[in-house]
């Protein structure tokens, strides 16, 4: 068994540990999970409606993804991509309504705003990191909050009201012909910019010396230093990388789920759930769609467990976080399957 196949099956093991351990919490808890998780499945792909809404959850989820993945692979941890979503989210929806111009122009400007806006606060704690060394984690929860009460605050100033005022049609990635053939869900176009995101992110980090640069001061500061690379220049570099992605993330709840923003009371949960689709994925581009795909059918297909088998959605809280524990257990589970592999290998 190859490490690659390894890798694989790190994974996969961890989501059947964990639905399995979860179907005995529903046990002791009073539910039958047989019938929970048929209602599960039915929630995610029991019709064309739920297929959409289940493709549409899982946009922002990869671009979150990415955004993680990306700062990881940089040596770097990122906790502030739910705060570069959501400004994100308040410039693309800004830009949607505030312009009128041609759909060529206008849909493409308003991603690339959503994309600056998540940049510009990915480059404060880079700046902060890179000239100060003042830890990333600390300076990005902070900014966390920062956003959340910038953009409540922009959303009163700018519209006079409690939300923006609806994106334009030349702005939206909203399509009939997608809306008709999954009966009139919000599936939208964001599904293809997120796996272009997918795309630009593997060629970065793989094809190109910005990329190798990145990865080498990952994996070490000071020999990366010593062979002449600009440490403090792709520390900020990598954050503000990542943070373009985070912005994308919040473009699509602004462009195609939902149109506006309206006043946040707390935080969205997309920004964290990154971080555990990350993870889930092990920091790979394809990984994170893996992740993103899981995560993004769980969230969506749990609104049916309460109606079809009477479960509380909780329970799906229990089982993601289930996964995640043994996929952050995963050393185990791979010192299992190297010691199997090793037995097989002798005999």
């Amino acid at each position: 068994m190859s490490n690659r196949v390894i890798n694989l099956l790190v994974p996969v093991i961890s989501i059947i540990l964990g639905l399995i351990v979860g179907a005995i919490v529903m046990i002791f808890s009073g539910y039958d999970p047989v019938t929970a998780y048929i209602a599960l499945w039915n929630g995610i792909f029991g019709d064309a409606y739920a297929i959409g809404e289940t493709i549409r959850q899982i946009s922002p989820y990869i671009l979150a993804g990415l955004a993680v993945a990306f700062a990881f692979r940089a040596g770097l941890f990122n906790i502030g991509v739910e705060g570069q979503l959501i400004v994100g989210w308040f410039a693309a929806a800004y830009v949607g309504s505030a312009f009128d111009l041609p759909k060529i122009i206008h849909l493409p400007f308003a991603l690339i705003a959503a994309a600056l806006a998540g940049a510009l606060w990915g480059l404060v704690p880079g700046i902060l990191k890179a000239a100060l060394r003042v830890h990333e984690v600390i300076v990005t929860i902070m900014m966390n909050y920062i956003a959340l009460h910038v953009v409540n605050a922009l959303i009163k100033t700018v519209s006079g009201s409690y939300k923006t005022e609806k994106i334009h049609e030349t702005a939206s990635l909203r399509s009939e012909f997608l809306s008709n053939i999954t009966d009139y869900s919000t599936l939208h176009y964001g599904i293809l910019v997120a796996l272009a995101m997918v795309g630009v992110m593997w060629f970065l980090l793989d094809k190109t010396k910005t990329g190798y640069e990145l990865k080498s001061v990952g994996f070490n500061e000071h020999a990366s230093q010593y062979a002449g690379m600009n440490v403090n220049r792709n520390i900020v570099l990598s954050m503000v990388i990542s943070g373009a992605f985070a912005g994308l993330a919040g473009s699509m709840e602004a462009l195609g789920t939902f149109g506006y923003l309206a006043n946040l009371g707390g935080f969205t949960g997309i920004g964290f759930d990154g971080i555990a689709v990350a993870l889930l994925g092990a920091n790979t581009p394809l990984g994170v769609i893996f992740g993103a795909s899981l995560f993004g059918s769980l969230k969506y297909g749990a609104g049916n467990m309460p109606n079809e088998a009477g479960v509380p959605t909780e329970i799906v809280s229990i089982i993601i976080a289930l996964i995640i524990f043994f996929v952050a257990s995963g050393y185990i589970i791979r010192v299992i399957l190297n010691r199997v592999n090793k037995k097989k290998g002798a005999k």
